[in-house]
């Protein structure tokens, strides 16, 4: 919301205003960029203006991959919230993870599982939400989003599985409904990943590791023309520690060429991914504790799913002595089948309970800004104004099905959906130690359902309107005061906009849902670097819904849900020990509940209350490297009086590696060190098992966190 400018340029001019500089994480022993020559504008430095060569050096502990250049300079934002900060590539590169959509627990406060198959979308936590699998996290890559609206498995589904962590140049967070630039998912958080155009070298690598882990990666750019093309190829193989053998089968590229910078050039970019597996989904607990599995077997050996993602998008930026000129646009076609089974015998004591999801779409979307200075009243003001567009053509079944055999149709639709968004936002300087932020945006919403039970056929639209505002006051003695309030939206699956009956029996009323739930949010927060070599943040939130409305994709109907309310707090730490040692510390607390009178209780099922993380990274350019992880995830309420509860999670990532004059690297990561016996996700609810009661028994339901493994890394940069 705040001016945009090219770190170098920010930095400078920051000192001379006695500004804090935009917060970017960054790994040990990163070297600053160059200086730039200060702005006229010193206030809105870097607004219209052709930024500096920035030349990021690789990261001590990352992969030695990841660096900017000249064509990857992006106008860094500058923090208007104490929760909103910038992390490079090198720093998310430089930690031990299991799977890609781990690397983006570097962002403070967010909880990464998974409760199926390695190729189905992430479990998502953050600020006390259960996300499920992205609901109120919008998750873009190079401008493309991620979440998926009126999705067969859940509204918002953000599968981030074609994420290829080297090629990350860096992730911009911002929390809370405070971003006229953010609508629709984005009231909890968003998170901008954010690609290379060129690599500082080419590389080649290869990782094999317990329970069959194989994963092969090639990468390299060269210069074509007047600009570059990146190219990057990924092979993934795994079965973990199941029973039943995953057998992931992944293949993912990445084709990109580009001219200029991020301010004046253009890059187009194809992504290709497509993924098989089998799942080992949440188990009944009783059933290990009978005895009729182990901890890591299966209630139904054909769960799993395929899923694949084309895409081709553009990004185009233009500076002038007028502002900035921004746009993209993209065209994404996905696919995803899904087979779950996750309460056995329950509904179906003959063939079983699993069913697919099915989820067939193309999406088109488009967005363009401007930025200008003006100077009013004697007053330098900032002002962006932008369009956002997206269109989803979509076809979404629901299958009952047995040993993946369909035994009969539940729902099958035909849905086109669209939105459009308008905003703008001002910032202005009052004076050196003043600027306040006012924004507003206006969503629009609208689509059509048609469906196999024509009575659940139907139009449906809405508008909603929300404005936002923020302060920062400062800096003093190199800390400012953050102050941020702001409406916000999330889309409800059209489905349940449409639908008049239960798609099941084709008979039982239901009643309809809003298409937009509001959302507001309020943060004051601190950010401090008065001790050299640490940054710290303390933010305190509130976060309210109208309504937790959610589509259940097992059962192709809308569960209506209650009013709810977050309020937490959010401390935040990156200290450069030595210029080869860095340690970091996050910790996050947030109560949630709902907000109206039930007699079944006030807690929100799945909201964690205690989060936090910390670390040491260590290491040069040659030499040894590595680090040293822990992630803490705290018990959450099961059921909404609070009297059943899941287990905490304690676990700890570590890396070893020796890095090479030659380019080559040799790299050990060890996954849960402790082998801690704690589980990835749990729930609890009704399920039955052959010869129980035939109303089902409410029990437990785990996913396990894999035991302890091991991953050697063989690596070449030339």
């Amino acid at each position: 919301m705040a001016a945009c400018a090219p770190v170098a340029e920010a930095q400078t001019l920051a000192a001379a205003a006695g500004q804090l500089p935009p917060v970017t994480i960054d790994a040990p022993d990163q070297k600053p960029p160059k200086r730039a020559r200060p702005s006229p504008h010193p206030a809105h430095a870097g607004t219209g203006r052709k930024p500096a060569t920035v030349v990021s050096q690789p990261a001590a502990g990352g992969n030695g991959v990841t660096g900017g250049t000249a064509s990857d300079t992006t106008p860094r934002l500058q923090p208007t919230a104490a929760s909103a900060s910038e992390i490079s590539g090198e720093t998310i590169n430089a930690r031990p993870f299991s799977r890609p959509g781990e690397a983006l627990e570097a962002v403070p406060g967010l909880i990464v599982t998974q409760h199926s198959g390695e190729g189905k979308a992430n479990q998502y936590f953050l600020r006390g939400f259960n996300l499920d699998h992205g609901t109120d996290l919008a998750i873009t890559v190079d401008g493309m989003p991620v979440n998926m609206p009126t999705h067969g498995h859940g509204q918002g589904y953000a599968d981030i599985n074609f994420m290829i962590p080297e090629l990350i140049r860096s992730v911009d967070v911002r929390k809370g409904p405070y971003y006229a630039d953010k609508g629709d998912f984005a009231s909890a958080g968003a998170v901008d990943i954010n690609y290379l155009d060129k690599l500082p070298k080419n590389l080649a690598e290869i990782t094999i590791g317990s329970f069959g882990y194989q994963r092969a990666l090639a990468a390299g750019s060269t210069k074509v023309g007047e600009g570059t093309l990146l190219a990057a190829f990924e092979a993934n193989k795994y079965n973990g520690p199941w029973d039943v053998p995953d057998d992931i089968r992944k293949l993912n590229g990445v084709l990109r060429y580009s001219q200029g910078t991020a301010t004046d050039g253009f890059s187009l970019t194809a992504m290709a991914y497509s993924n098989g597996w089998n799942s080992t989904d949440q188990v009944a607990q009783r059933a290990i504790d009978q005895g009729l599995i182990d901890r890591y077997g299966s209630l139904d050996p054909t769960d799993g799913g395929t899923s694949s993602r084309f895409s081709l998008s553009g990004n185009w930026a233009q500076s002038s002595a007028y502002g900035q000129t921004k746009a993209n646009a993209y065209v994404i076609r996905s696919s995803l089948q899904l087979y779950n089974n996750f309460t056995y015998y329950l509904d179906d004591p003959v063939h079983g309970d699993q069913f697919s999801q099915t989820d067939k779409r193309t999406v088109y979307g488009a967005s363009a800004s401007h930025t200008f200075d003006v100077r009013f009243a004697g007053i330098d003001t900032e002002t962006r104004v932008g369009v956002q567009t997206r269109g989803d053509d979509i076809n979404v079944g629901l299958y009952k099905t047995m040993q993946r055999q369909i035994l009969s149709t539940v729902r099958n639709d035909q849905v086109q959906e669209g939105s459009v968004a308008l905003w703008a936002d001002t910032t202005a300087r009052w004076t050196d130690w003043l600027r306040t932020t006012v924004g507003l945006r206006e969503d629009y919403f609208a689509g059509h359902v048609l469906s196999d039970t024509p009575q659940n056929s139907g139009n449906a639209q809405a508008a909603m309107t929300s404005p936002k505002a923020g302060i920062v006051l400062g800096p003093w003695y190199r800390t400012e005061f953050y102050g941020n309030a702001g409406f916000g939206l999330h889309s409800n699956d059209i489905r349940g906009a449409t639908i008049t009956v239960d798609p099941n029996d084709k008979v039982t009323p239901l009643d309809r849902v809003p298409l937009l739930v509001r959302s507001k949010g309020a943060e004051l927060g601190i950010r401090t670097r008065a001790i050299d070599g640490l940054t710290s943040s303390l933010a305190v939130f509130v976060l309210d819904f109208d309504s937790e409305l959610l589509f259940v994709g097992d059962a192709g109907t809308t569960e209506p849900s209650r009013p709810s309310r977050r309020v937490g707090v959010e401390w935040t730490n990156q200290y450069k020990l030595l210029p080869w040692m860095s340690l970091d510390f996050d910790l996050a607390y947030t109560r949630a509940r709902f907000t109206n009178f039930d007699p079944v209780g006030n807690f929100i099922p799945g909201a964690p209350a205690w989060v936090a993380s910390g670390g040491i990274t260590f290491g040069r350019e040659t030499g040894w490297f590595g680090a040293l992880r822990a992630r803490y995830f705290g018990p959450r309420p099961l059921i909404e009086d609070d009297s059943v509860r899941s287990q905490s999670s304690l676990i700890v990532n570590a890396r070893a590696g020796y890095r090479f004059d030659n380019g080559m690297r040799l790299q050990l990561d060890v996954l849960n060190l402790f082998n801690a016996q704690t589980n990835q996700i749990e729930y609890y609810y009704l399920s039955r098992l052959p010869g129980e009661p035939i109303d089902g028994v409410a029990d437990r339901h785990v996913h396990p966190a894999e035991p302890l493994a091991v991953r050697l890394t063989l690596a070449a940069t030339f």
